[in-house]
């Protein structure tokens, strides 16, 4: 039999702290693609949506794509632009006689009208189709996951690595268990667990640290004849919401409290182990003085600013590292991205070898990262800002910057760029005339994500705290939805 099976692939991670608030064009600025522009674009790569196609073709599904969209992260969705990509997934529903519906979501959308931008989507859906139809979603490794997105999705399918090179993976496991269900030969339901903390100790890290053995657990457990999926959700810190925080869920039937306990034993090791934190997080003084005194033969040193990461809602515009490296005479060195679509507009009124003075980043905030740097540069390069991904994360995938400008100042070449993304990967430098495999120092607004294709280049790898919105200090922020006590906030619960 032929199922006809309604998808989509909607995602925002949320930085409630932030001050730009995500509207339509946010989903453009990244990408936003209907229906068959999304297979086009999207089906033979490393995306959700190239797993539930996948499975479409195993099982001889009518998959109807409605359409692909992300916003990077920033501050709460507008209503506005949530009704602009849910409405059409509500419309194909009900117009159409499905039999399924899989979901791409991320699990850490907050709108300004709703702090579950996930739970709300499902809850439109459920309000269409009542419990007749399954649904099975995908999910970031760092969502936010309610009570409410476990009760409404049948299946749900978390990422197990980070960085992220699973995702094909993961929609490719959420396909299988939805036409396992569809055949009746699965009757899944998600129980979740979770205890009091603002985030997995180490973000979620799966190369090092706590997650690595509580993942090999999970991928244990999934091979019982009566459990689909078990996924370990390190949250999202950066959302001030009452169900942010790391989970683990269960997807599966038969003896419910056996799957709770299990679920009970692994939120319980992640508690136990809280503070083992594997990341040392210097000040930027301190990174600068490693920069100036490495010695390039083994390959560059890379330093990743975490707190201004683009990835995780931060402006990108931090100045603190860079103004740092300056200072400290580093040279044969890489920089990016700074994002200042002002900057660019003045450079892009230049030639290429001009002299100019500009003032440079540190405009959205300057409390947060450091104000703007006046600098005398040199105009490099110039583009459209668009690449081609090449590593494990974005292989195949096109992206975009904006408008960039490539200044070098001192010995280091700075990417200047008008849209604020993080950066994970080498052709995100090397499209625009920028080489860091030949460099000295790269140092970079990225957390994890940068690992899958920066470290296998590097000598070494150091991360900072620039003091930027990201900042893993997490009780400088203003947190007021929180269920309290909760770890790291509340020194009562401190490890």
């Amino acid at each position: 039999m032929s199922y006809k099976i309604l998808s989509a692939e909607i995602a925002h991670e949320t930085n409630t702290f932030s001050r730009i608030a995500t509207g339509q064009q946010a989903f453009h600025n990244r990408y936003y693609y209907p229906g068959e522009e999304a297979l086009g674009r999207r089906a033979n790569a490393n995306t959700e949506l190239a797993g539930f196609v996948d499975a479409a073709r195993e099982y001889g599904w009518q998959l109807d794509h409605v359409h692909s969209a992300a916003a990077g992260p920033s501050g709460k969705v507008t209503r506005a632009a949530f009704d602009w990509l849910c409405d059409p997934l509500v419309d194909a529903l009900g117009s159409g006689d499905y039999d399924a519906i899989i979901l791409g979501l991320h699990g850490a959308m907050v709108t300004d009208f709703c702090d579950d931008g996930e739970g709300e989507i499902l809850h439109r859906l459920r309000e269409v189709c009542g419990r007749q139809l399954p649904i099975a979603i995908t999910l970031d490794l760092h969502a936010n996951v309610s009570e409410l997105m476990c009760e409404l999705a049948d299946i749900v399918v978390s990422y197990k690595t980070y960085p992220h090179v699973d995702m094909r993976i993961a929609g490719r496991q959420a396909g299988d268990l939805l036409q396992a269900a569809l055949k009746g030969e699965i009757k899944p339901q998600t129980l979740r667990v979770s205890r009091p903390m603002l985030e997995e100790v180490n973000g979620g890290r799966s190369d090092v640290g706590p997650m690595v053995a509580l993942l090999e657990a999970a991928r244990e457990w999934e091979l019982r004849d009566d459990v689909h999926a078990v996924s370990i959700n390190a949250g999202f810190a950066r959302a001030d919401i009452e169900a942010a925080g790391p989970t683990v869920l269960v997807t599966a039937q038969g003896d419910m409290d056996v799957h709770r306990r299990f679920a009970e034993s692994l939120a319980e090791e992640m508690w136990r182990r809280r503070g083992e934190v594997m990341n040392e997080y210097l000040d930027v003084e301190a990174a600068a003085t490693i920069a100036v005194r490495h010695e390039a033969d083994a390959g560059p040193l890379v330093i990743a600013d975490y707190a201004d990461n683009p990835g995780a809602g931060a402006y990108g515009d931090s100045t603190t590292l860079l103004r740092a490296l300056l200072e400290a005479g580093v040279s044969d060195a890489c920089f990016g991205p700074v994002v200042d679509a002002v900057a660019v507009q003045q450079l892009w009124q230049h030639q290429i070898g001009d002299h100019l003075q500009i003032s440079l980043g540190g405009k959205t905030d300057p409390d947060m990262g450091g104000g703007p740097l006046e600098l005398k540069v040199e105009l490099i390069h110039k583009s459209d800002g668009q690449y081609s991904g090449g590593g494990a994360m974005i292989g195949g995938l096109q992206g975009s910057f904006g408008p960039i400008a490539v200044i070098r100042v001192g010995g280091i070449e700075v990417l200047v760029v008008s849209l604020a993304e993080q950066m994970l990967d080498l052709q995100q430098f090397k499209s625009f005339a920028i080489d860091p495999q030949a460099k000295s120092v790269v140092a970079l607004k990225s957390m994890q994500h940068f690992r899958a294709d920066f470290e296998p280049i590097a000598a070494r790898v150091i991360v900072c705290d620039s003091g930027a919105l990201c900042t893993p200090r997490y009780r400088l922020l203003e947190y007021h939805k929180l269920p309290r006590p909760i770890f790291p906030l509340d020194p009562e619960l401190d490890p």
